[in-house]
């Protein structure tokens, strides 16, 4: 990924520039029903050895609220519509890079004959400050250049309207969400999509940030049972009696609790 997205080039090691290391990170992606999706191994730039007004500036990139994306749900159930999702593949690798910024070589992989050079950073790689805002600028200009209309309240959401169709995007980081009243109109989105970033069609939206997502006809179903399961484990409580109503079943409950009464002026 990082040679298809011409992330870096090679170049003579400078005096007067400061050189940022690498660290590897590993991490095993799991589907819904907690069975291994994929292993990741991934470069991380040493981050905390950049320098504010340096090496970057600008950090911030908006996400999606849940609110958000529960709303974009209500919206699909009541007018019968299919949200699709979209996982970009590295996605910081996308974002391009406007400060000079450089990096070792990996320990292993140094090229031969050219071990004392760095590589000097076109895009962005996992670690780096500026990484998730170089990504959102990215994405942010070529989906207003498609046309979408950016909503004044929620940065991450985009709306497009052509003729009697409307089509709607909702970008979490690497993770987006499409849906729309045409199908047509949704899969050429999608088409377009994937001739700019490689990325993984997830096809129905089924699961996302913790919530198992059922789509049938005028109605989304949502649980977090398997958000649940992690939290009953981390805390070891797995093996705890279920109960219909959360609460202690020998509280007694009085109507006069010796509280002073609150009257009401209207």
């Amino acid at each position: 990924m990082i040679g298809k997205n011409q992330t870096w080039e090679l170049v003579e090691r400078t005096q007067n520039r400061k050189v940022i290391g690498f660290k590897w990170v590993y991490k095993t992606k799991l589907k819904f029903d907690g069975s291994v999706n994929k292993y990741k191994a991934r470069r991380i730039v040493k981050g905390y050895a950049q320098i504010w007004g340096v090496d970057y500036s600008e950090t911030f990139a908006p996400v999606a609220r849940l609110d958000t994306i529960r709303l974009l749900l209500a919206i699909v159930a009541e007018r019968n519509w299919k949200i699709y999702q979209l996982d970009v593949k590295s996605v910081f690798l996308n974002g391009v890079l406007e400060e000079e910024i450089y990096v070792e070589q990996l320990e292993g992989f140094e090229v031969k004959g050219a071990e004392g050079r760095v590589y000097k950073l076109r895009k962005g790689l996992y670690g780096l400050k500026q990484a998730p805002s170089a990504w959102y600028n990215k994405i942010d200009t070529y989906l207003q250049n498609l046309k979408f209309e950016k909503s004044l309240s929620e940065s991450t959401l985009y709306v497009k309207k052509e003729m009697d169709s409307i089509v709607i995007l909702s970008l979490y980081v690497d993770d987006l969400l499409v849906t729309g009243d045409n199908k047509i109109q949704v899969e050429k989105l999608m088409g377009d999509l994937h001739k700019v970033f490689e990325m993984t069609d997830l096809g129905e939206m089924s699961y996302f940030l913790g919530m198992e997502v059922q789509q049938r006809k005028n109605e989304v179903f949502i649980c977090q049972k398997k958000y649940l399961k992690e939290i009953m484990k981390k805390f070891k409580i797995e093996e705890c009696n279920s109960a219909s109503t959360p609460m202690n079943l020998k509280e007694k409950l009085k109507k006069d609790d010796g509280s002073e009464k609150v009257i009401s002026e209207l």
